[in-house]
């Protein structure tokens, strides 16, 4: 028994040669079709390449377009040359010439020599698929696709959006089921036959020509209708991306290949010298025991790493997106709302006791206010407000990237640009601790005229306040730790202690002294005047309006 091979090639001729040699010489006939838009010098150089050998053929030519009826028509007519130039094969293997054989071909020989009437072909109905695509899949065979669906795309689009408002459904040819699959198999000549001769073939032929991709579906479907047994599977490793684009293998898969129960792979990088160089030197290479399972974990690996990528790391090759899995920042980090207004030297306080990196207001409006008041950050980040406030999300996320292993916290507040609070909101790294009102307390202490002083309170409040509800949303996956201006008076040693317990839970010791806070003697006065001018300072709490001393005294030791 013996199998022939049809080539389908129209790019890296000098490879294509190689790899229809290596069949030749195991004694595989080996019929090409080149595309007709490989120049005919190029076609003379592969055909000289290959003149020494007399079981290698040339089928005419069609172009071939990705989606068209073109591959089908260079597969029919390459396969009759097959049947018709060596009666003799008994099964006919499709591969592309960037297909490589990974398994000796003796090997191939006898698992078909032991399935003498098996067709290898995936064949699955429209329903049972779940790897096409952009949405066509019963669709492809009901809509007509006269256009290219890569020169023509905006043609193509709009045709099949009128085809659907106008419910037009094309009437699939009675006695076929349409089934999908890949384009790579390997067909018992029989059956192969059965198909090229049948009698309705002029009519499934009409019909599949304005089917889209129908290389995915012409022989997948019309083998239901001829053959004996059908085995659902290539027996060539091909892996697709989540756009639906072929992987390529490079030099470093060669580990890999080996481990790959398929005889062929597709797609071999033209210049990975050491996989051609190992896969078409016969009978020296190391046998391994096929483990297609790792083979298909780091795929589906690679994808969830592609689509995703890794938390706070932005590429050129991979920015995330909402749609596929968003993003969240590399490491938990603090943010920090109302303590620097209500304690002197709070950053460096809590630097020293949480073992943090802690800055200032790095969504200030005129500035960022990195700690030590640089104006470069790790990485490169600029104190620029500009470049900062191009994509603060992104700035934020490399602000955590670039200091990996140092804990980050950092103040924020209403007058902060708010752009960034939804990210803030969905990021499940984030520890916010606000008090709410704290804001309040610097216009106290500003100087200002009331009446400028009263109108930027309310709109610093409201801001907060829609912050606040932000995060109290179901959704939020961002940790909230939140307390009213009055709560937060009362006992601030046992808040600050929280706030450092959940930053830094193996802190080596215990605080021994707390910031100091501001005086607020007055102040239950000054939110008294906010009410008396119309303003309701809610977000303050129950404040009292004569302030005991004795609590501003509990921020000077440890509870």
């Amino acid at each position: 028994m013996s199998f022939g091979v049809v080539l389908l090639c129209h790019t890296a001729l000098d490879r294509a040669a190689q790899v229809a040699r290596a069949w030749a010489q195991n004694g595989c006939p080996v019929v090409i079709h080149l595309d007709r838009r490989v120049l005919d010098l190029d076609r003379d150089g592969l055909a000289q390449a290959l003149s020494d050998l007399p079981d290698v053929r040339f089928s005419d030519r069609v172009a071939c377009e990705w989606g068209t009826f073109g591959l089908v028509q260079a597969t029919i007519l390459a396969t009759t040359r097959m049947l018709a130039d060596f009666p003799q094969v008994t099964h006919v293997f499709l591969a592309s010439g960037s297909c490589l054989p990974i398994r000796p071909v003796q090997d191939l020989q006898q698992h078909l020599d032991a399935n003498p009437d098996t067709d290898f072909i995936e064949s699955v109905t429209t329903a049972d698929v779940g790897w096409t695509i952009g949405g066509l899949n019963k669709e492809r065979f009901t809509l007509r696709f006269p256009f290219s669906w890569k020169k023509q795309r905006r043609l193509f689009d709009a045709y099949v959006r009128i085809q659907r408002r106008l419910g037009f459904q094309r009437r699939i040819p009675a006695g076929i089921v349409p089934h999908l699959g890949s384009q790579w198999w390997c067909l018992t000549a029989r059956s192969l036959r059965a198909i090229l001769t049948h009698p309705d073939r002029p009519r499934y032929d009409r019909y599949f020509r304005r089917v889209w991709i129908p290389d995915e579906s012409y022989f997948q479907t019309l083998v239901r209708q001829v053959s004996t047994r059908v085995e659902s599977r290539s027996l060539t490793l091909s892996k697709f991306d989540f756009q639906g684009r072929p992987h390529v293998f490079y030099d470093d898969h060669l580990h890999l290949l080996r481990q790959s129960s398929a005889f062929v792979a597709r797609k071999i990088w033209p210049q990975a010298d050491l996989l051609y160089r190992t896969f078409l030197t016969p009978d020296d290479q190391p046998r391994f025991t096929p483990n297609p399972g790792k083979i298909d974990r780091l795929f589906a690996k690679a994808v969830e790493r592609r689509t995703k990528g890794r938390p706070g790391l932005y590429m050129q090759s991979r920015f995330p997106t909402k749609a596929r899995g968003g993003s969240i920042a590399a490491a938990p980090y603090g943010v920090m709302e109302g303590f620097a207004d209500l304690f002197h030297d709070f950053q460096p306080w809590l630097a020293q006791v949480a073992d943090a990196r802690v800055h200032g207001h790095i969504f200030a409006p005129d500035r960022v206010q990195f700690a030590g008041g640089e104006t470069v950050f790790k990485g490169g980040l600029s104190d620029s407000a500009a470049l900062r406030d191009y994509n603060p999300h992104s700035f934020l996320t490399n602000l955590i990237w670039n200091s990996r292993g140092e804990r980050q916290c950092f103040q924020f507040g209403p007058g902060d640009v708010q752009a960034v609070t939804t990210f803030l909101a969905g990021d499940r790294n984030a520890h916010i601790f606000i008090v709410s009102g704290a804001f309040a307390v610097p216009l106290w202490r500003s100087g200002r005229p009331f009446a400028q002083i009263r109108a930027e309170a309310a709109a610093l409040q409201k801001i907060e306040a829609d912050f606040i509800a932000q995060l109290q949303q179901p959704e939020t996956k961002a940790r909230l730790q939140l307390w009213t201006l009055a709560d937060f008076i009362e006992n601030p040693a046992e808040a600050l202690h929280q706030i450092v317990d959940d930053l830094n839970p193996r802190a080596p010791h215990r605080m021994t002294e707390l910031p100091r806070m501001v005086d607020l003697s007055g102040f239950g006065a000054f939110l008294q005047d906010l009410r008396n001018q119309g303003m309701q300072p809610v977000l303050m709490g129950d404040f009292p309006a004569q302030l005991d001393p004795t609590l501003t005294a509990q921020s000077q030791q440890a509870k």
